[in-house]
């Protein structure tokens, strides 16, 4: 079931929303109790919306988490946290990985591999690292930690697997969530975070369903054409590359626009996870920006504990460069993703020789040389293969002539860009800026209306993240 999909705007939503807020009325505790049967029961039907194979994976993998948090709190013995954590690798392993391994240990040996028939559970890498980061800071923090943090099943239950952070984030720790279940949902609050959250909603999915999915119509038969040995010329190639970098943001940062503002219409909070990150002046601050709940991860749970800063230059790029390689491994198990991390690794580690040496460049020129090494990387990262990223790459350099666009298309990507690098970002629009009026149900209700016509009148496109 999509966000974008007529049967969740229509139907999923106004239900979940109707006997949530029905629950809240009820006197507390079991207005609490429930409303978190709601969340948990309407999260495990989105989800089996899509597969209800997939559900028994999400419900064993929370149920042996929130168990092993339990021992460890009640034991103090740190074997609990570490085993948990190895069971959690060790799934996202089978499921994910073990089809990459296999396949590249026996074209070493010289043999093919007959891919094993693992079916790869939605939103599988999102929700393993959640509870990767439980268990790691239950064990940072030793038992007294553990003791404060142990939850009720259904507290723990509705934390992973709340249906709008349930398949691609935003990353939620359970210290940002899990007390916030405890607060009154009916407040003076409540109709502004309606409304706030409707509004949130209503510009991811239109970045979805009127910018991602209209470039997604530019871009993918572009880079198929690449994909099967045509060559592009330097304007297809260019707009390839450029159509994949709006596309992308637009999907993901649309996602997480509505997952953000699923959750305030909730009562919940969720972090933010775009920051115009676009508009970043080198790559450091480009990563401060883009999907930032999957950076501060990479940043706490790998950079830090490799070391960070802390043994001297050398070491930090070495740290760098091994921490963006397995995020680009956990994006998919393919070399493309491996080689897009190992470049990104590669350009952090520049930059902080470059701020270490005191160097330093207009922000226009900064501005330029990131977008340039980011767009590159974008063709790195959406490629099947080193083939066809090389043919696209080539192409941009003007090996292969300069050629044409069709009008259509250069004016699409030119309102994408834009739109990319004008104006507030969406939670602040949303979240801040605008004032609650009822003038401005007005537009809102028309917006909502076309775009529910486009989504309904064209298949909807999955969002790119939940390949991951």
């Amino acid at each position: 079931m999509l966000f974008n999909s007529q049967l969740f705007l229509l139907v999923f939503l106004p239900m979940v929303l109707a006997a949530f807020y029905g629950c809240a009325r009820l006197p507390e505790p079991a207005g609490r109790t429930a409303r978190q049967l709601v969340l948990v029961i309407g999260s495990l039907v989105f989800y089996a919306a899509w597969n209800w194979l997939f559900v028994p994976v999400l419900v064993l993998l929370a149920l042996a988490t929130w168990w092993i948090g339990r021992r460890y709190a009640d034991t103090g013995r740190a074997i609990w946290p570490i085993a948990g954590i190895v069971l959690n690798l060790a799934i996202l392993g089978v499921f994910k990985y073990a089809n990459f391994i296999a396949a590249n240990v026996e074209s070493l040996v010289g043999a093919s591999h007959r891919a094993w028939s693992i079916v790869l559970p939605l939103g599988i890498s999102f929700f393993v690292f959640q509870k990767i980061s439980y268990l790691v800071d239950l064990k940072r923090g030793g038992h007294d930690y553990a003791r404060q943090h142990r939850y009720r099943l259904l507290d723990f239950s509705e934390f992973v697997t709340f249906f709008p952070a349930l398949v691609a984030g935003p990353l939620v720790r359970h210290n940002e969530i899990i007390p916030q279940f405890e607060k009154p949902v009916l407040t003076a609050r409540t109709a502004e975070n309606l409304s706030r959250g409707a509004v949130l909603f209503l510009i991811g999915l239109t970045k979805k369903a009127g910018i991602a999915d209209t470039i997604a119509q530019i871009c993918d038969p572009l880079f198929a054409k690449a994909a099967a040995g045509t060559v592009l010329n330097g304007a297809e190639a260019w707009a390839a590359s450029i159509a994949y970098s709006m596309q992308i943001f637009f999907d993901f940062s649309g996602y997480s626009d509505m997952a953000i503002g699923l959750a305030l219409m909730f009562g919940l909070t969720l972090p933010v996870n775009f920051n115009a990150p676009y508009r970043s002046t080198s790559l450091r601050d480009f990563w401060r920006r883009w999907h930032i709940t999957l950076s501060r991860f990479l940043r706490d749970y790998l950079y830090i504990p490799l070391g960070g800063n802390r043994s001297g230059l050398a070491r930090q790029c070495v740290n760098l460069g091994l921490t963006m390689l397995l995020g680009g491994l956990w994006h998919g198990a393919a070399w493309t993703f491996v080689a897009w991390g190992g470049l990104h690794g590669f350009g952090l580690a520049v930059n902080h020789l470059w701020t270490r040496a005191g160097l330093r460049m207009p922000s226009w020129l900064g501005w330029i040389v990131t977008m340039l090494f980011v767009i590159v990387g974008w063709v790195v990262f959406r490629s099947p293969n080193f083939t066809t990223a090389w043919h696209v790459l080539g192409s941009m350099a003007g090996l292969h002539g300069i050629g044409g666009l069709h009008l259509r298309n250069a004016i699409v990507l030119w309102i994408a860009v834009a739109v990319a690098l004008v104006g507030p970002s969406s939670q602040k629009a949303a979240l801040s800026m605008l004032r609650p009026s009822p003038w401005l149900a007005v537009p809102a209700g028309a917006a909502f209306i076309f775009l529910l016509f486009l989504t309904g009148g064209r298949v909807p496109n999955e969002f790119i993240y939940f390949q991951f």
